[in-house]
């Protein structure tokens, strides 16, 4: 009997070893989801998910972590709850795959706290709230066949997606959509957005996304970005689907793309291609890199400067389609990343081309108000040929060296060709006499190769808090561009009936551009307790730059060979910085303090030679100069969706080169800039106050923001005007006394409302500047001119969607300018304005949708602009889907059905202001077949 009981107890003992020692366990721990206190003692089960029945329970330890072990395979949910907090629930499953899950960090909210929020409870939870993460369930909400995730995006309460696919979510703008924690081709949302399928995911992330260096330290400081986080299902991973769109038009228009996509795992693969002349130059709302770079000559934040082309040189095609001319575009790219060593190693490569062709003409007039009986104006027409080619890819490496330090690596080339060619005829009148006329062509070609590289590592250290990282990056951007530049301006007498002198100017002109940049920061964390951190950087910057210019006329028809010595220089410019910095964090419960200061020691030298019959002559220029740069930001997050954030910058800023000594340059010739050597800097004060709440059920937010700038010893143009001639001539000084401002405010704010579920929203901003600027002109001698301006602009919104029956958005509101000027106080440009923008999409029996769109807008006559504005822009479509999948549709689209699209672009500042009237694309017929192709889910999942 001894001997069966002693068994019977080595037995049980051996089952209990087993079970301990099971592969399949779970482990977490419990905190407040705002002071991040640990909860200890809290009730942690774990139930059957097909009948809720208990399976296993404990209680959280002291620090809140907890471990249960020995479930087995299955479909489980966790319950988590604790006196005064609501329930917070989470299904999950463990099978031979994965064995274990990880909850991490599992914030628990007071039910004080939520208000009328709650966290939905059930086997499919719809809404679940961890910290700052709202996380959507894809299963609780109906995903129709050949649905895309936009369509699901638009479901999600709080989140509204409009007609050219801009995400907003809790009222705020949302510039980046990732695929399982990874970025898809860059930053353009809709390349996952209305390409994956929704049937594909699993889970939607929408959280505030902190900088890097946030997210290494732990320390806020105050850099967010709203992201949405698409999460894929587990079997969704393995597979391929894409989509072919292809469209001809009436009156030549056509649109053509294909979008292919390869899953396995964790490796994923892309690939696009693009053609069109619709002015649909990607495939989606906002790429940042679609076709060129704006590179010019300022200084940073830090204090370093910049040289390269500028828009008034002959690298004047940034590579970009604004709405002006008719457009040919072609693009392509793949995209590629990977994760593997467990995790601990990642890549993510792109690579686009691209080319860009736009014709144009554009009219244009412009009033310079001198004084209320004198008004110097411009009439020009132009016409231009822009074309540009260009490649880039970039690629970023990861490792995971250890437990406490990672390696970032980071490189990207781009390659770029452009051809501009530009004819001008123009007019300047003195009131209403004529002062000039002038015909003139500017043709170019450019090539130019950027490179930038950048390293950085960080480490842990065993304290909690301590850190350190060194951030390493440099590059090279080059470029090289000749052209032919030809004037000829006719002045005229003071009657302006007579023409008294003729300038005629015929040359050839070569830019060759190198600028490299090293720079190198090293930052540091130190904890100095609990609620107060230290963050120390110190940063080496090394910019040089090289600007080769020569102008050559001509010794015989078509031989261009005679330098101009005062158009031709070699400039040189060499930059080497030290800036330090410290921060302090405090941060305790629900209130952050971030304060400090950075000082960069700033040097450099530059040397303009100026050639001079064969021989040269440098002006060198040295300077030195000390950048102050206090900051102060406080944020109190009294709720997990609510926050108040207050922000004050101080900058010093350095005159640019531009202002100081300008590279001389004569493309208009009626246009000249003058350097002033005695510059001193002025200094930036900039204040920043918010305010966000949120509510998730019934989708209710509140938005208010405000800014306020001022500038101590500002740098204020000096035009001086020749009503003789009508030429322009721009120096730049310092300003005392006087003290430029600017400011800006608004209010958004919406929810669901009780009315059909329709989303109903308001806002209204507002901005304004005073600034200050020297007038001279020949009659009136040196004035000292007052310029303040303001808009208040104001909308109303009503939107829904209900899936596969109808859609609408509705926009309107009105807005008034207004605008005066110290020099010319009886004329002002106050006026008032509307806009409205809307759309709407209805789904019919058999398979067909029709959408329409409408844009209308609405600017009133002022003293200085007497003709007033009206425009309203119609796009319609009609389709239908075949298949059970309805993964072919047929669409008949209208574009600008009223043909009244001009162009129109208006823009006044007081004593200026302009008219433009652009070709553009305006009505036409389109008839488009798009197929969506899909096969995922085959496959075994690619092993770790």
């Amino acid at each position: 009997m001894k001997i069966t009981i002693t068994a019977l107890v080595l037995f049980l003992c051996s089952l209990t070893a087993l079970a301990q020692q099971s592969p399949y366990a779970i482990k977490g721990i419990a905190a407040d989801s705002v002071a991040n206190a640990k909860l200890a003692n809290t009730s942690i089960s774990v139930l059957n998910a097909k009948d809720s029945t208990l399976r296993k329970f404990t209680r959280a330890r002291s620090d809140g972590s907890f471990s249960i072990n020995g479930l087995g395979k299955g479909k489980f949910i966790l319950l988590v709850t604790y006196p005064g907090y609501a329930d917070y629930v989470e299904p999950f499953s463990l099978d031979s795959v994965k064995t274990t899950r990880n909850f991490g960090n599992i914030n628990m909210n007071l039910k004080s706290r939520l208000l009328k929020e709650v966290i939905v409870k059930g086997t499919v939870a719809a809404i679940k709230i961890k910290g700052d993460t709202t996380e959507f369930n894809a299963k609780a909400f109906k995903i129709e066949p050949n649905s895309k995730v936009e369509d699901l995006l638009k479901q999600l309460p709080g989140i509204q997606v409009d007609k050219d696919g801009k995400i907003t979510a809790q009222g705020q703008s949302v510039p980046k959509v990732l695929v399982d924690g990874e970025e898809f081709f860059g930053d353009d949302p809709t390349l996952v957005t209305k390409n994956i399928r929704a049937d594909m995911v699993d889970k939607v992330q929408l959280y505030d996304k902190k900088s890097d260096q946030a997210t290494f330290t732990g320390i806020d400081d105050g850099q967010k970005t709203k992201t949405i986080n698409i999460k894929l299902k587990e079997d969704k991973k393995n597979g391929y689907f894409g989509k072919v769109t292809g469209g001809v038009g009436t009156d030549d228009f056509y649109e053509t793309q294909a979008l292919f996509n390869k899953f396995r795992g964790k490796k994923k693969f892309s690939a696009y291609g693009t053609i069109s002349n619709t002015g649909k130059i990607g495939l989606g709302w906002e790429d940042n890199n679609k076709l060129g770079t704006q590179e010019g000559m300022s200084f940073g934040d830090n204090g370093d400067i910049y040289i390269s082309g500028s828009g008034d040189d002959l690298d004047s095609f940034d590579g970009h389609y604004n709405g002006q001319g008719i457009p040919i575009a072609r693009t392509g790219g793949v995209h590629y990343d990977n994760k593997w060593n467990s995790d601990k190693q990642s890549i993510n490569f792109n690579y686009k081309i691209g080319s860009l062709t736009v014709d144009g003409q554009r009219t244009s007039l412009s009033r310079n108000t001198l004084s209320d009986s004198l008004v110097i104006g411009n009439n020009s027409d132009e016409t231009s040929h822009n074309f540009m080619f260009r490649q880039k890819a970039d690629a970023t490496y990861q490792v995971k060296l250890d437990t406490t330090s990672n390696l970032k690596v980071t490189v990207d080339g781009t390659l770029k060709n452009s051809e501009t060619n530009t004819t001008d005829k123009s007019s300047t009148f003195r009131n209403d006499t004529l002062v000039n006329n002038q015909n003139r062509r500017l043709d170019n070609k450019l090539d130019g190769k950027i490179f930038n590289a950048t390293v950085f590592y960080n480490k842990k250290f065993k304290k909690p808090g301590r850190t350190f990282s060194v951030n390493i990056t440099g590059g090279v951007n080059e470029s090289k561009a000749h052209g032919n530049l030809y004037s000829q301006i006719n002045y005229f007498n003071s009657t302006g009936t007579g023409k008294d002198s003729t300038k005629l100017i015929d040359q050839f002109k070569t830019n060759d551009l190198r600028g490299s940049n090293f720079l190198t920061n090293i930052t540091y964390t130190e904890p100095l307790s609990k609620a107060l951190s230290l963050v120390f950087n110190y940063g080496i910057s090394i910019n040089n730059s090289n600007a080769d210019r020569k102008s050559y006329s001509q010794s015989a028809p078509g031989n261009y060979n005679v330098l101009i010595d005062s158009l031709s220089s070699d400039y040189k410019f060499n930059q080497f910085s030290n800036q330090v910095g410290a921060i302090f964090n405090y941060k305790k419960g629900k209130h952050t303090l971030n304060f400090g200061t950075r000082v960069a020691d700033l040097r450099f030298k530059q040397i303009a030679t100026f050639m001079q019959s064969g021989s040269s002559v440098d002006n060198i220029l040295e300077r030195h100069f000390t950048n102050w740069n206090p900051q102060l930001t406080y944020q109190f997050r009294y709720a997990s969706q609510g926050s108040f954030r207050f922000s004050y910058n101080g900058s010093q800023n350095q005159p640019s080169i531009d202002q100081i000594q300008p590279v001389r340059i004569n493309n208009d010739p009626l246009n000249i800039t003058i350097g002033n050597p005695n510059l001193s800097p002025s200094f930036n004060h900039r204040f920043n106050v918010n305010f966000n709440n949120y509510k998730v059920l019934s989708e209710q937010y509140v938005s208010l923001y405000s800014g306020f700038t001022f500038t101590q010893d500002p740098i204020v143009n000096n035009i001086t005007t020749s009503t003789a001639t009508g030429k322009n001539t721009f120096e730049y000084e310092n300003l005392s006394g006087k003290t430029p401002l600017n400011y800006y405010g608004g209010l958004y704010m919406g929810r669901k409302t009780g009315v059909w579920g329709i989303n109903a929203g308001a806002s209204a901003n507002v901005n304004g500047a005073v600034y200050y600027s020297f007038k001279t002109d020949d009659l009136s001698g040196k004035r000292l001119n007052r310029t303040s301006s303001n808009t208040i602009n104001t909308q109303l919104q009503l939107s829904k969607y209900v899936q596969k029956k109808y859609s609408f958005d509705l926009s309107a509101g009105p807005m008034y300018n207004t605008g005066q000027s110290s020099l010319s106080p009886n004329i002002n440009n106050n006026g008032y304005g509307f806009s409205a923008n809307g759309s709407m999409s209805f789904y019919l029996p058999f398979k067909f949708q029709i959408g329409t769109d409408g844009n209308y807008s609405y600017q009133a006559a002022t003293q200085s602009l007497p003709d007033d504005f009206r425009q309203f822009i119609w796009n319609a479509r009609i389709s239908k889907s075949f298949f059970k999948s309805e993964n072919l549709k047929l669409m008949l689209s209208g574009n600008d059905l009223l043909n009244q699209n001009s162009g129109f672009n208006r823009n006044s500042n007081g004593t200026n202001y302009s008219e433009t009237r652009s070709v553009t694309i305006r009505r036409y017929f389109l008839f488009s077949v798009i197929w969506d192709f899909n096969k995922m889910g085959g496959g075994a999942p690619a092993k770790k």
